[in-house]
């Protein structure tokens, strides 16, 4: 009965846990190696669409010391 209201709740908790990707501030090298590759297969896929997803991954580039 659920299955249209699952299929939206799941999408959003994903949107949401793509943008939290995004908006990581990867420091070291390897999590920034871990970060790029993984969102280059996103990106690949078309699932990164949003211009949230560029605002927050330009942001998580931003030096916050």
């Amino acid at each position: 009965m659920g299955g249209r209201r699952d299929h939206d709740s799941a999408s959003r908790a994903e949107e949401r846990a793509l943008l939290a990707i995004c908006a990581y501030p990867a420091v070291r090298e390897a999590d920034r190696l871990t970060k790029a590759r993984y969102l280059l297969e996103i990106e690949a896929r078309g699932e990164l669409d949003l211009a949230e997803h560029m605002q927050a991954l330009l942001r998580s580039t931003m030096w916050k010391g």
